[in-house]
């Protein structure tokens, strides 16, 4: 069956890891700035019907000039962000159309997600309730408890990262972010809300690299996979 599904792309942080007067998300990447490898990706994916992003108050003019200049054609709009991620996730909620019934978070700065990952997030979302793009976690873990010994070694076969997008039925997500505010609770991604009422969340795994922008040196990774998606077209 097929749903009205909105993405929230929040794009609402300050970048303090990547400098000072550093806006990572109009960093020029592979021909264009990183939001905009991010927004046309969801702008593309046949499975979403408007897209929301959250931003800064100040740089939505440059926002509404991005679209313009890369011609991006699904209905969207903008918000303001909020003192924290949750917050921002919630001002996006309160935007979708009301219509909407699946909705895709997804970071701003996380520009290499793939059509298909997209795809099979908002699908699993439609059929359990929830789902997270994820991979698993392929080196050693180490446990240590100052920061300077190591203590034990973690088995790694049940460990993932989680990334996004992170899709969920919105009546589902409204009442997990809900508990979270009620609770007073700090929550740094949105399936962790889902975890407080007890919402199955299916991990969705990502085959090809979908990292997020950081620090610096993540530039010049998703530059690369950026590139080499060019030359696979």
């Amino acid at each position: 069956m097929n749903r009205m599904t909105s993405a929230i792309i929040v794009a609402a942080g300050k970048s303090t890891r990547m400098g000072k007067e550093v806006d990572k998300l109009f960093l020029p990447v592979a021909g264009r700035p990183l939001i905009a490898h991010t927004w046309g990706k969801f702008d593309a994916s046949p499975v979403i019907d408007e897209i929301v992003l959250v931003v800064r108050e100040e740089r939505e003019p440059a926002f509404r000039e991005l679209a313009v200049e890369f011609n991006f054609r699904k209905p969207h709009r903008f918000v303001p962000g909020g003192a924290e991620r949750q917050d921002s996730v919630w001002n996006g909620l309160t935007a979708l159309t009301h219509a909407a019934e699946v909705v895709a978070i997804q970071d701003g700065a996380r520009p290499c997600t793939s059509l298909e990952t997209i795809a099979q997030a908002v699908r699993w979302a439609g059929e359990i309730g929830a789902a997270v793009a994820a991979q698993r976690i392929v080196d050693t873990i180490k446990q240590s408890e100052d920061g300077e010994f190591i203590q034990q070694t973690i088995d790694r076969s049940k460990l993932w990262a989680v990334q996004t997008p992170q899709a969920f039925r919105l009546e589902i997500i409204r009442r997990a972010l809900q508990a979270v505010r009620d609770s007073g609770r700090h929550v740094t991604d949105d399936t962790a809300a889902c975890e407080l009422i007890g919402q199955p969340v299916r991990l969705v795994e990502t085959p090809q690299p979908n990292p997020k922008a950081t620090s610096p040196a993540d530039v010049a990774w998703i530059e690369l996979l950026l590139r080499l998606e060019t030359v696979r077209r």
